[in-house]
């Protein structure tokens, strides 16, 4: 969430930037304006009356040892009436507190000021491309049919089991997913990451604290009766580790990476996005989360992209990296950069990862801070990517690696599969 002091002091620059987003802040950011300066007009009141009881308070014991009786009594008189107008006043600035509380979470992150024009995803930027498109032939069978050919998922059990977009996955295609989880796991660990395994439910505050409440509400699944969330990302509970926490300057950046089965109720979802593995409801991810001072946080963000890079590149896989546009990022990111792998038998793109920087917008719902080199305490910034999602990356293995012989596994899997032909 946006700090107060951003928007009382640049609001026209807010309103600004909140555009490019395509977000029209005009009339929040007055509200939160006007909101505020009731709250510092009653916190001032508030003083100055508290001031005034505590003075009296003090003075009351005098003027009885003086033997002034009346005068004492008219302290205590004044006293209790203060006590009954600073009732009043704390519950009004509760209130005041609560409205920009309320109002503020419904205001995006700004962009950066790389984040390109634009409305939709024809509008995002193409960084820079990798790797190359195989020519399949004209026989060339999608990953829903190679799966059913070669029996390595069953999307019909899933639904008879749980429902559309809960797939099993079965023999070498399960063997497939473990060894893809291990390898990225892996590859994040010689990076620098951390590895920790965390829950994959979490509370309303946790939601809350990385965004995706109360944005994103309707996309998670809600176990109502425990008031628990089943995370869509391992973003929400690994960032949360640092929920109130205060770090070191030494403790930079701050990296970890974990392995979770993610949840999305995808709603709205239809068509040819949602064949086989393009979208789901549960599917596997390894996901990378760094903390870092503001100063170093886009260097952290430059060297995030050229981790996810280095993993369609050892996979073989042809790559494009975009840079989101302002109308197609999220609500909490700051600035984003997609991977999108090219599958062969469907001819088109699909997405693998979204690594971004949150600046301080989640670190100040979260209020992780750190204290500097002069003992001043400052929020820090977030980033996070997937590092990878499993679906996409397993349907573009799958079809752009078919062969007459069978399925071919990229050479930096084949010590984790222990296969090096689906077949």
């Amino acid at each position: 969430m946006l700090t107060l002091k951003t928007i009382s002091e640049t609001p026209e620059l807010v309103i600004k930037k909140l555009a490019k987003k395509h977000f029209d802040g005009k009339e929040i950011i007055e509200k939160v304006l006007d909101i505020d300066q009731t709250r510092k007009k009653t916190q001032t009141t508030l003083d100055a009356s508290l001031a005034e009881s505590n003075s009296l308070s003090k003075h009351i014991g005098q003027l009885m040892k003086e033997g002034k009786k009346a005068e004492a009594e008219a302290a205590k008189n004044r006293v209790s009436e203060l006590k009954g107008e600073n009732k009043i006043l704390e519950d009004a600035l509760r209130q005041a507190e609560q409205d920009l509380q309320d109002l503020l979470v419904l205001i995006p992150n700004l962009p950066a000021d790389e984040v390109p024009e634009g409305r939709t995803p024809e509008d995002n930027v193409v960084e820079r491309t990798g790797g190359t498109i195989p020519d399949l032939g004209e026989n060339a069978l999608p990953h829903w049919d190679l799966a059913k050919k070669y029996d390595l998922i069953d999307f019909e059990l899933g639904v008879k089991i749980s429902g559309a977009g809960f797939p099993v996955y079965k023999g070498k295609g399960a063997r497939l997913q473990r060894a893809l989880i291990n390898y990225f796991l892996d590859k994040a660990r010689e990076a620098g990451y951390l590895e920790v395994q965390p829950p994959y439910v979490v509370n309303a505050a946790s939601g809350y604290g990385t965004g995706q409440l109360p944005d994103k509400e309707g996309q998670m699944y809600h176990a109502t009766l425990d008031d628990l969330y089943l995370i869509p990302t391992a973003e929400v509970p690994v960032t949360n580790i640092y929920r109130d926490v205060i770090l070191e300057e030494k403790d930079f950046p701050v990296m970890n990476t974990a392995y979770s089965a993610c949840f999305r109720r995808e709603a709205g979802s239809y068509g040819k996005d949602v064949r086989g593995l393009n979208r789901l409801h549960q599917f596997d991810k390894v996901e990378i989360v760094r903390i870092d001072k503001p100063e170093h946080s886009y260097q952290s963000l430059k060297e995030m992209v050229a981790h996810v890079q280095s993993l369609v590149e050892e996979l073989g896989l042809p790559w494009r990296i975009l840079r989101l546009c302002g109308g197609d990022m999220s609500f909490t990111s700051a600035l984003t950069f997609d991977f999108e792998v090219f599958s062969a038998a469907q001819q088109r793109w699909l997405e693998v990862s979204s690594v971004s920087n949150f600046e301080s917008y989640q670190a100040n719902r979260l209020k992780c801070r750190y204290r500097d080199a002069d003992k001043k305490i400052q929020l820090v910034h977030t980033l996070n990517g997937s590092a990878l999602a499993l679906p996409r990356i397993v349907a573009a293995l799958l079809e752009n690696n078919q062969t007459a012989e069978g399925i071919r596994i990229p050479d930096a899997l084949v010590p984790y599969t222990g296969f090096e032909f689906i077949n």
